[in-house]
């Protein structure tokens, strides 16, 4: 590819079809991109807001080359994508943003932790699993209680666990397979916080956040901007993601996830190179929403106004709410029309599944916060039993 900057007309490649890939393919859309997708499922959320499907694996050569066809530049919807398929793609002379470092980096929680320690980011105790005798030595360096997750893969709360013995430990580690693990010390936490990165290729960086999150059986419930917790914690959190995606050399967005200890520090949870489940309400809430950078960084263009001095909260909405049927979406539209509804095409409601969100802008962040979970409710306590059941959709 001779020039690195793209304009309206050309095809934007992505990797992952599900609803932040939705998210994407309409933001680029907006901006007068083509969008083209790799995913298993031709009916995907992105494909059906108009994204080009390319049905097959994410690391199958053939699948990629048809991409590399037809894309002037791609990204990933999330950072399972196997770190290999974008180093095929760049050899393919396809831009690829973010890169395969970031990627490999951050889809493997040894690496990751790696990584940060070698930058000074501030961590929980931890230590890596990859045999029997690394359990002993887990539990006294990290101490008890602990938090085991697989080194690969785990969202959600998926492929961990909490540890409160050493036999406990044991069990854990065999439960999930004795694959490469990493233990860590159990923090003490006032709050949850994430801040999403975006830097171009010409090296500026713009931040949205810090967000302050809650999660409920580890999936996020609601997410709060700004956070309550002052200038201070801003600017450290700010400092912190500046200084991985530039240690990087990272061309995307990156995603931080922290800790605010209770006695005011921050550490660094984990980090997810592509925009964030907690940055949704930057859609309405921001000059340049999340997937606005993810597409302008993509194509080249400089990096997009991310202030906003309005507060917003962004609440999930998750299978759960279909339990009692169909969700009652006029009447809670209606009961505040300030709600904006965000649905991700997904046809199978199942309890956790992600599949939407609400969002609402506010002069007061604590009523939007009130005004989301008052939606929530009506929608599930008005809901009326569906014509089809969940059983019957595909």
């Amino acid at each position: 590819m001779n020039d690195s900057t793209l304009k309206p007309g050309d095809t934007l490649g992505l990797i992952g079809g599900g609803q932040l890939g939705r998210m994407f393919t309409q933001a680029a859309q907006r901006m007068g991109f083509q969008v083209a997708v790799i995913d298993p499922d031709r009916h995907c959320p992105a494909a059906q807001v108009g994204a080009i499907p390319i049905t097959g694996r994410w690391d199958d050569r053939q699948t990629l080359e048809k991409l590399a066809q037809i894309s002037k530049a791609t990204t990933v919807e999330f950072e399972n994508i196997p770190a290999r398929a974008l180093f095929y793609l760049e050899k393919l002379g396809v831009a690829c943003r973010p890169g395969w470092r970031g990627l490999w980096v951050s889809q493997n929680r040894i690496r990751e932790k790696r990584f940060l320690e070698r930058l000074g980011c501030p961590l929980p105790f931890w230590c890596e699993i990859c045999s029997e005798s690394d359990l002993d030595r887990a539990a006294r360096t990290v101490g008890l209680p602990l938090i085991l997750k697989t080194a690969a893969e785990g969202y959600d709360g998926k492929g961990q666990a909490r540890v409160e013995s050493a036999s406990q430990l044991a069990d854990a580690w065999n439960s999930m397979g004795q694959r490469p693990c990493v233990a860590e010390s159990l923090v003490q936490f006032q709050a949850e916080l994430s801040i999403i990165a975006g830097r171009d290729q010409f090296g500026a960086i713009a931040c949205h956040g810090p967000m302050w999150n809650h999660h409920t059986h580890h999936i996020l419930d609601w997410s709060i901007y700004p956070s309550p917790f002052g200038p201070i914690i801003t600017t450290e959190a700010v400092k912190i993601a500046r200084r991985v995606v530039e240690s990087l050399g990272h061309v995307g967005l990156m995603t931080v996830e922290l800790f605010l200890t209770n006695d005011g520090h921050l550490i660094v949870n984990e980090l997810a190179p592509r925009p964030h489940n907690s940055g949704h309400w930057t859609i309405e809430g921001s000059p340049t929403s999340q997937f606005d950078q993810q597409a302008r960084i993509l194509a080249g263009w400089s990096i997009g106004d991310t202030y906003s001095s309005t507060p917003a909260c962004m609440g999930n909405l998750l299978g759960d709410i279909w339990t009692n049927g169909e969700p009652a979406w006029a009447e809670s539209l209606q009961a505040d029309p300030g709600i904006k509804l965000h649905l991700y095409g997904k046809t199978s409601p199942k309890p956790g599944r992600k599949m939407g969100h609400l969002t609402v802008i506010d002069t007061d962040p604590r009523q939007a916060l009130a005004r989301v979970q008052a939606a929530r409710h009506t929608l599930k306590s008005q809901a009326r039993p569906s014509c089809q059941s969940t059983s019957q959709l595909a």
